[in-house]
């Protein structure tokens, strides 16, 4: 039996995955995930929500209300490491895809605040590159639209790599609590690329009170739902793992609480 925090992705075809907050049963996040063949297009529009397109390969050609955003993308495999290219876009805007070569976008939105914001085009040498955890808990963090980053709403967009056998998002943390500075309340997605691609990877989402408590089995371009919980990630031997993360909720602050059960390895010896 499927989990119904884990959305499958479409084998072929343009449409990879896609998770409205209809679909998802929440407020904020939406994410799909589309492939392009070279000189392909994708039409869209905003409406009330912000976007953020972020290429995760290929190259693209994003037209905004006739302005002209050319040459977005460098890298043929979201494993290498190179930032993506990506574009945020307000609400109430037309956009126009075209690509240059055979591409894979992501479109990350969440919900407007009514302020006005300008296009633009997130520059990969400004973002962050971080390594965290050590161990077999070490893993490799781009930050593409971080939550002290001005130019959004409510969109929050990071990606990461865990190396082959290591975890992730560990020790399990959860942002499911509107209680700054202590915690914020955030959903999230993650979708899931696996390298080589007929890996998998773990994946649990639980509460302290086990009143939700899944374990998925995710296969490359699958994703993840989080709505709240506690949210690990393990990448088995022979595999590493790349995830997008996209997050939004009522304020744009991401502040983590970890399992007090697991909190110990922190302090442990190194």
């Amino acid at each position: 039996m499927v989990s119904p925090l884990l959305v499958k992705a479409a084998p072929s075809g343009r449409d990879i995955v896609s998770v409205t907050p209809e679909s998802a049963g929440w407020q904020y996040v939406g994410f799909q995930a589309i492939r392009l063949q070279a000189g392909e297009s994708h039409a869209l529009s905003t409406g009330q929500r912000e976007l953020c397109l972020v290429v995760l390969t290929g190259c693209v050609d994003v037209e905004v209300d006739g302005q002209r955003h050319a040459g977005l993308g460098l890298r043929d495999s979201v494993f290498e490491p190179v930032a993506p290219a990506a574009l945020y876009v307000p609400p109430g805007r037309t956009l126009r895809v075209h690509a240059q070569r055979d591409a894979e976008v992501a479109l990350c939105s969440a919900p407007g605040d009514g302020q006005e914001r300008p296009v633009r085009r997130i520059d990969p040498g400004s973002m962050r590159a971080s390594t965290r955890g050590q161990g077999t808990n070490l893993r490799h963090v781009r930050d593409i639209l971080p939550h002290d980053d001005p130019g959004a709403a409510h969109l929050l967009v990071v990606e990461v790599i865990t190396p082959a056998s290591h975890s992730s998002s560990y020790p399990p943390h959860k942002h499911d609590d509107e209680r700054p500075p202590l915690e914020t309340r955030l959903e999230e997605t993650y979708y899931h690329r696996l390298d080589p691609p007929q890996g998998f990877a773990f994946q649990r989402v639980y509460t302290d009170d086990r009143s939700l408590d899944e374990a998925c089995a995710v296969e490359n371009h699958d994703v993840v739902l989080v709505p709240r919980g506690y949210h690990p990630v393990v990448a088995p031997h022979g595999y590493q793992l790349y995830y997008l993360n996209v997050m939004a909720g009522p304020n744009r602050l991401w502040v983590f609480r970890n399992d007090p059960a697991h909190e110990w390895m922190l302090q442990a010896p190194r």
